[in-house]
């Protein structure tokens, strides 16, 4: 079955195909994120540094993965920053900024979360596709980020690429996630510029004890 299916094709097609749609999506995503949210976002960090506040990134997941890589640049700007899961997260205060990533805005756990964080008087910032989501009503800023919405239902590869049916060669939550990762590292860039940061600051913070 298997062979039968690849017969005739280039054994890469679809691994190029996926690295072309996922770029497509990355740069046209450019055009529908709201400049005046990400100012917000890096407004908000940079008073979180000059007040000298906690910053916590709270996500579940391939989302907490690459909020871990925010934080870990946060980290390396200078910020007081944790990761919600490490045994080392202090309590939360008035002023504290929380970074919420859920596509869904429906992730329990980053909800559950951002609800004892809005309790407690931190401002909550959620990156989502869906600002009407649970997660997106808490939340104090919204960061609307585009990801893949429905699963086509479609099955047969070469119909999908006909209708232009692209979203099964990214899977999942993949379009969301990538897209967020790449605004959260534009916003380090920008955030360097902000805070008067260079490369040379950032690599004296970068851990010096691994193997």
């Amino acid at each position: 079955m298997l062979r039968r299916q690849w017969l005739g094709r280039d054994w890469v097609q679809v691994f190029r195909e996926s690295y072309a749609a996922i770029s497509r999506f990355i740069m046209n995503a450019l055009d529908r994120i709201s400049d005046n949210e990400i100012k917000q976002l890096v407004d908000t960090l940079v008073n979180a540094y000059n007040d000298g506040k906690k910053v916590l990134v709270i996500g579940a997941g391939r989302s907490g993965l690459v909020g871990r890589a925010f934080a870990m640049r946060l980290m390396h700007l200078g910020f007081n920053v944790y990761v919600l899961g490490e045994t080392i997260v202090p309590a939360l205060h008035p002023g504290d900024v929380v970074i919420a990533i859920s596509g869904s805005g429906r992730t329990k756990l980053v909800v559950t979360a951002a609800e004892v964080a809005k309790s407690v008087g931190a401002t909550v910032v959620s990156l989502t596709t869906f600002p009407e989501s649970p997660l997106g009503k808490l939340s104090d800023l919204i960061v609307q980020i585009p990801g893949r919405t429905k699963v086509s239902s479609e099955d047969d590869y070469n119909v999908r690429q006909l209708i232009g049916i692209y979203e099964p060669l990214a899977p999942l939550g993949t379009l969301f996630e990538i897209t967020t990762m790449v605004i959260l590292d534009s916003v380090v860039s920008e955030l360097m510029m902000r805070l008067g940061k260079t490369e040379e600051d950032l690599k004296k913070r970068h851990a010096n004890i691994e193997i």
